[in-house]
């Protein structure tokens, strides 16, 4: 009898809770934030969009910094690469604030970052303050690759998890064209007596400045509610996002993460290691591969290619450069629209053989063949492995480190996945120059070594990397620490 009059005082109870919360609805919670989903998925993916923006500014800023300051080839490779210096400290750091202090807070802080050294880098007098800055503005890269796909996968719906994670790679790739038509626009137009790398460079603040005012208006991560005792406003926010189905739908959607969020216990970096060694593993693994397959060489040193490798003058090489950018975007609006209908799993298998394919045949074509003659072709294949990384890896990589960890370790376990990916895209953007130079600017070296990384991320995928979609994060949890 006590039994059963302590759990009617519990019905009663989450009963008093949901009645309140539709009160709160009703009057209107998103006619006081107009928001609707449409709004919240793009600008909780802005974050993306600088991400790629500022990595790809520095591909045409970098030959005019160079020429500026008076720099040696490592130099302007370390003013590359500096920017992930501070994006493996963001990423490592952000994961354990934002499960402790939510993910929109941490939003927040990386849009002030990015204000921060945009700003610096635009007004940058030597080598020293540039690298500074790089490493300010990589904090903000790192805390925004960490943050975005966690929060991105804990407000998707199962069904659309995939296509909506994927908009996190769509703005990435939209951030990167836009900073390649920066470029090209500012390129030789020193306004107000102002050197044109620096417009380049400061043109990042507009970006910023958006993403600072959609990250005040944006709501926190239900699931992060949850786990913080907050379950009105979880169903406040899972109501707004939630318009398609009813009111009990959303009640099932929220028993369900209160139900797994009473089996977590307290986040850590111990915690993570005990409980979701297997999520990453596979988190680490794809994010390292995702680097060591080249593409960040392409998005930050393809106009140096063409320059140093087939003699091309600077704007016939930002021209190429957003070429392969529109390429890169379209093919990820391709993924998104099919991220949801094939398993993760063929996808990322298909996107390593097209890429080892393509850069095989590329090395093989620039080492036998005559380098004069070879830029076009050069260009076409490029054009491919692109495609294969932007309609697989790209997007899939990002998705997956948003659902394979359990929901105490998330922050964290999101973390340790981008930290790999920048510590990968470290060693790539760092070494190849250096490498180019040693293949005496011969494509074909850096790009065979490129090719046995794809055709070797392949059995990894098969080994490690479970599949997710269709899964909730909940159903996704309960297998991965099965394992």
């Amino acid at each position: 009898m006590t039994e059963s009059r302590k759990d009617t005082t519990v019905t009663d109870t989450i009963g008093d809770i949901t009645k309140a919360a539709e009160q709160e609805v009703s009057r209107g919670f998103s006619t006081r934030w107009p928001l609707n989903s449409t709004f919240i998925f793009t600008f909780g993916a802005l974050g993306g969009m600088l991400f790629g923006f500022d990595t790809g500014i520095i591909s045409g800023a970098s030959p005019l910094i160079e020429s500026d300051f008076g720099l040696s080839v490592s130099q302007t490779g370390f003013i590359t690469s500096s920017v992930l210096i501070g994006s493996c400290v963001g990423a490592l750091s952000i994961g354990a604030l934002s499960d402790r202090f939510g993910r929109k807070k941490l939003l927040i802080v990386s849009a002030i970052l990015f204000l921060l050294g945009s700003g610096l880098c635009a007004t940058s007098t030597g080598f020293l303050m540039m690298v500074a800055a790089r490493i300010i503005l990589g904090l903000a890269v790192g805390a925004a690759s960490a943050l975005t796909p966690a929060y991105l996968a804990e407000l998707a719906p199962k069904e659309r998890r995939g296509s909506l994670s994927t908009l996190f790679q769509l703005m990435i790739t939209f951030g990167i064209l836009l900073a390649y038509a920066s470029n090209l626009g500012f390129l030789h137009h020193n306004l107000l007596g102002v050197r044109d790398w620096r417009w380049m460079l400061g043109s990042a603040l507009v970006p910023a400045a958006l993403l600072l005012i959609g990250g005040i208006m944006l709501p926190e991560s239900p699931r992060y509610l949850v786990n913080k005792g907050d379950i009105r406003n979880a169903f406040k926010v899972l109501t707004l996002i939630r318009k398609d189905v009813d009111q009990a739908q959303v009640q099932l959607e929220l028993d369900e993460i209160k139900e797994v969020a009473a089996q977590d216990t307290k986040g850590g970096v111990r915690e993570l290691f005990r409980i979701a060694r297997p999520a990453l593993l596979a988190a680490v693994g794809i994010m390292l591969f995702q680097q060591l397959v080249g593409i960040n060489s392409v998005i930050y040193f393809l106009p140096q290619v063409f320059i140093k490798g087939f003699g091309f003058p600077e704007g016939d090489a930002i021209w190429v450069s957003v070429g392969i950018g529109v390429v890169n975007f379209v093919s990820t609006i391709i993924a998104t629209l099919i991220m949801d209908k094939f398993p993760r799993k063929k996808l990322l298998i298909f996107g390593s053989v097209v890429m080892t394919v393509s850069l095989a045949i590329l090395a093989v074509m620039n080492f036998v063949g005559d380098v004069a003659a070879l830029a076009v072709p050069t260009m076409i294949l490029i054009a491919f492995y692109i495609l294969g990384f932007a309609i697989s890896w790209g997007p899939i990589a990002w998705v997956l480190i948003g659902e394979i960890f359990p929901l105490s370790v998330r922050g964290i376990g999101s973390s340790f996945g981008s930290a790999a990916n920048w510590l990968g895209n470290f060693i790539v953007s760092q070494f190849f120059l250096m490498l180019l130079d040693a293949f005496g600017n011969n494509v074909g070296g850096p790009f065979a070594i490129f090719g046995v990384f794809a055709l070797l991320s392949i059995p990894f995928v098969m080994r490690f990397v479970p599949e997710t979609k269709g899964k909730s994060l909940e159903e996704i949890e309960e297998e991965m620490t099965r394992r």
